[in-house]
């Protein structure tokens, strides 16, 4: 799978860390990939979108049986700031930006540093 990537440019690889709920897919072949191993943007872009995809399943895993019950919909805002948090980082990814948000950004700059 880390040789489909080798034909994909940059920017691209970067968009599709960000893709809802397949994003951590090309996330962990960026990661692996030898291609990118090197390229400090691309790196925080994956790290960035898995810490976003952690997110999700957290809303979607105890968000939504703990308030669901309780007709609170808690879970559907947080999925939905979640949802709107990867539409922006996917635009910014594709004007080459390397945007940190808070909580996710310096968790992925952490990650890239133990690396």
């Amino acid at each position: 799978m880390p040789g489909a990537f080798q034909s994909i440019n940059p920017k691209t690889a970067s968009i599709l860390c960000y893709v809802p709920w397949v994003g951590w897919i090309a996330a962990i072949v960026v990661l692996a990939s030898d291609r990118f191993r090197h390229n400090r943007p691309i790196r925080f872009h994956a790290f960035q979108g898995l810490y976003i995809f952690v997110a999700w399943l957290i809303a979607d895993q105890v968000l939504r049986p703990v308030f669901g019950f309780a007709r609170l919909h808690l879970y559907q805002l947080v999925e939905a700031v979640l949802l709107a948090m990867s539409i922006f980082m996917m635009v910014k990814a594709g004007q080459n930006e390397t945007y940190s948000l808070p909580l996710f950004g310096e968790l992925a700059q952490r990650s890239m540093t133990e690396d």
